[in-house]
């Protein structure tokens, strides 16, 4: 059987019409249309089926920067009460890392719990295994008291230990419970979740509703080939972090009911699979900074294989060994990865800084569009200037385009 060719340029359209970009969406935040309200938030994260959580905010909080790339400048008070809500229409769990994911899909992810629990109870060298009295006590507090945060439970053992992202008893406590399932995020409030009982905080019908293993992983991997548009088995297992023989077993049912289709694209080595409401455009226009944490890069070797794009996060490498920055963003203009700027959100100063910026070997960077996106990026951060700090090569062009704005 002579399975269909896609080119490489083919697939970049067909993976970032996927993702939500080239739609025309962007905001009014001097790229046009309105600004996007609650309803487009919503299809958008029901597009994506989750969004990546990281605490890291020197620029701004991982979670709120994917809606900025797709829609444009949205209020993100309305992305808080969405998802740091007590009980609405979006939860939280490990799928792919720690995420924001709608309420509805929770039960796919019950066989994980199971494995958690049959991990904690079957290994007695865990902390879930030496600490069970502290586990049935916080569940007792829970049922008791209601939702609450791991700083808000008065306990002794309820101190920091080792360094300063050094997890109490009672955090690690929490943390374990809501692997298993056995609680579940009841919001956040500045940043820090809350805990509550899955009966305090989920609807009946969530509740109530059980998905085997088999049929969990066939959705997953369904909404990973819808979201990604094309990818090979293990881009796809990637995107809710599944086991590959798991993710094999699934598309293999997927492709016999119809569901994606086997291709080929020149220079990509492994079996890959297109969805069948996959679109091809003509042509992307986007101009858009990516999280670390977007689904676009969020794989490495699949950046890479797509875009030519070698991305490393350097936040933890020491600052004299770090190539590009601390947090550096992706720049993704149409369909290409032209470049990367590392940037920090100075409050106090009311600065945007690009403390670092850098074209792409082999791209154009058309840096007018570049330094308009910052600004729209600037003012919807609530600063009122972009500074560039001469360091990398795109560096002196882009502040002369600022300067130029």
């Amino acid at each position: 059987m002579v399975k269909p060719l896609v080119s490489p340029a083919q697939a970049r359209r067909i993976a970032l019409a996927a993702q939500g970009f080239g739609t025309g969406g962007l905001g009014s935040d001097g790229a046009g249309g309105p600004v996007p309200a609650t309803r487009q938030l919503n299809l958008m994260i029901d597009r994506l089926g989750l969004v990546q959580i990281d605490s890291v905010n020197v620029f701004e909080r991982s979670h709120y920067l994917p809606l900025f790339a797709r829609l444009g400048a949205y209020d993100r008070t309305l992305l808080d009460r969405l998802t740091f809500a007590a009980s609405g229409r979006y939860t939280e769990y490990w799928a792919h890392e720690a995420a924001f994911l709608p309420v509805a899909s929770w039960p796919l992810w019950r066989w994980k719990m199971a494995e958690y629990r049959d991990y904690y109870t079957s290994d007695a060298d865990t902390w879930a295994s030496a600490n069970g009295p502290m586990l049935e006590w916080l569940l007792a507090e829970l049922r008791a008291s209601g939702p609450l945060q791991a700083s808000a439970i008065e306990h002794e053992s309820n101190v920091r230990q080792g360094p300063w992202w050094g997890w109490s008893d009672v955090k690690r406590g929490l943390e374990v419970l809501f692997r298993t399932g056995r609680v579940v995020s009841a919001g956040r409030t500045r940043f820090e979740r809350t805990y509550g009982l899955p009966e305090q905080i989920l609807p009946a019908s969530v509740l109530d509703t059980t998905i085997s293993r088999a049929d969990a992983h066939r959705e997953l991997m369904l909404h990973a080939a819808k979201a990604h548009g094309i990818g090979t088995v293990s881009d796809l297992a990637d995107y809710f972090r599944l086991k590959t023989v798991d993710a094999t077993a699934a598309l293999r049912d997927l492709d016999e009911a119809g569901e994606i289709e086997r291709v080929e694209v020149p220079g990509w080595k492994r079996p890959t699979f297109v969805h069948r409401d996959a679109k091809l455009p003509r042509r992307i226009q986007a101009d858009a900074l990516l999280s670390p944490f977007d689904p676009i890069v969020w794989e490495r070797s699949r950046a890479e294989r797509m875009f030519g794009f070698h991305y490393r996060i350097e936040i933890y490498t020491p600052q004299p060994k770090r190539v590009f920055g601390y947090y550096v963003l992706p720049v993704l203009q149409d369909d290409a990865l032209v470049g990367r700027v590392d940037l920090k959100s100075d409050r106090q100063a009311g600065i945007l800084r690009v403390q670092a910026a850098w074209h792409e070997e082999g791209q154009r960077v058309d840096v007018e569009r570049l330094a308009a996106l910052l600004g729209r990026t600037a003012a919807w951060q609530g600063l009122g200037a972009v500074e560039v700090v001469d360091r990398g090569d795109l560096a002196p062009a882009l502040a002369a385009g600022v300067r130029a704005l």
